[in-house]
């Protein structure tokens, strides 16, 4: 069967390729391919089942900040679509959006649903078919055209775009073209961790700032304690941009929390001294303080030596120093990681060298096209990984549309 366009995935990148494609030339038959039984799966889990669609980011540089994997690559492609962009389409098709506290955008529904409903009423208002149960076995080129394998049958397409995520076996095929591949590691995880000074304290959040020992891996911001260790924007962003070096020490390292976050440990002790001469009769344990939430300030007060009775008049040196380090330098052994709620991003994709980011079309292929995590581009967790997909696939359309 021809088309003029396949879209290999029937993911969030592949739906909004289609749908720009077909509002720019409807004349155009256009397919998308899924493996599976469902599309926009990810779509649906996707901020809790709420769907972070972008985030409230509007300058093209700070933007790409957010981007451990495509930071530089993507600064362009922001200048021609972003967060502004991404707004005004959903909310030109009915869709609207609000802004949270912390920057993410979601739809005013609350649901995913909502997000899914416009891409499936789109396709078929635009003549998009939808393809499910149509595992992609092979494609190659054919004279000036792309063949295209599937379990339900063959197809023939002038262009073809692949947006898949990280798919194991279409990875091998473009492999099989020549394209490099950058191998898939988890990214946006969470730290496992049994310790007694966190134990029984899951749902305790506070700022914090964290470091891989030994290593240049940095974060701060909030930290949530779990009831398997932390989690938290700082974690995530660690997560993140520590992607491929967690990965090599097969998640078993060592992290070191600050607890007060800019304090230094010879500001803290000093900080203690001023507590101990202001307030003598007062029980170390009873009042938290530097705004820690008292659970946890309770826990490392103990881990300190301090009994729950001791006074402040009562410390000494010695424990005054060991309470500043647990603020400070409080080292946590991690063994292992657990995936962010349900949603699942990886680092890794195809070489970003091998794409021509004015038009997200293969430089080694004519009219092979990539969107999404396909590409070896990730963000932290906050609606950025599905600007990328917005981005990728309207500037591919854009670019798919004006090549007749």
């Amino acid at each position: 069967m021809q088309y003029d366009l396949l879209i290999i995935g029937g993911g969030a990148a592949g739906f909004f390729t289609a749908i720009n494609v077909a509002e720019n030339d409807p004349s155009l038959k256009i397919a998308i391919l899924e493996r599976g039984k469902e599309v926009l799966s990810k779509v649906r889990i996707s901020g809790g089942g709420r769907c972070n669609v972008t985030h409230a980011e509007f300058i093209p540089n700070a933007l790409s900040k957010n981007y451990p994997r495509g930071e530089k690559e993507l600064i362009g492609p922001f200048h021609t679509f972003m967060t502004g962009d991404t707004m005004e389409w959903f909310e030109s098709r009915g869709i609207s959006l609000k802004i949270e506290d912390d920057g993410r955008i979601f739809p005013v529904s609350d649901s995913s649903q909502t997000i899914i409903d416009c891409f499936l009423s789109e396709t078929k208002r635009l003549g998009i078919q939808v393809l499910t149960n149509h595992a992609v076995k092979d494609f190659y080129q054919q004279n000036e055209n792309w063949k295209v394998v599937t379990s339900q049958g063959d197809f023939e397409t002038e262009k073809l775009m692949i947006a898949t995520g990280s798919n194991p076996k279409i990875w091998s095929k473009l492999q099989a073209l020549d394209h490099h591949t950058i191998d898939a590691v988890p990214s946006l995880f969470t730290f496992n961790i049994k310790d007694t000074r966190i134990k029984g304290l899951a749902g305790v959040a506070t700022n914090a700032s964290v470091q891989v020992k030994d290593s240049k891996l940095f974060s701060d911001g909030p930290l949530l304690i779990t009831h398997w260790g932390v989690s938290g924007p700082a974690i995530l962003k660690l997560s993140a941009w520590g992607a491929i070096e967690l990965n090599s020490y097969e998640y078993n390292f060592e992290v070191i929390v600050n607890w007060l976050q800019d304090y230094s440990q010879e500001e803290a002790i000093d900080m203690l001294k001023v507590l101990k001469d202001k307030n003598p009769k007062q029980q170390v344990f009873k009042y938290a303080q530097f705004e820690l939430p008292k659970r946890l300030w309770q826990s490392l007060v103990i881990a300190s030596g301090i009994e729950n009775t001791t006074r402040w008049a009562d410390t000494n040196k010695s424990q005054l120093n060991k309470l500043s380090e647990q603020l400070i330098r409080c080292v946590f052994k991690v063994n292992g990681k657990s995936t962010f709620k349900e949603e699942f991003v990886t680092a890794g994709g195809i070489d970003l060298k091998e794409i021509n980011f004015k038009n997200f079309e293969s430089k080694k292929h004519k009219n092979l096209y990539f969107a999404g995590e396909v590409l070896n581009i990730d963000a932290i967790t906050g609606g950025f990984n599905f600007q990328n997909a917005w981005t990728g696939g309207y500037i591919a359309a854009q670019a798919i549309t004006s090549k007749k």
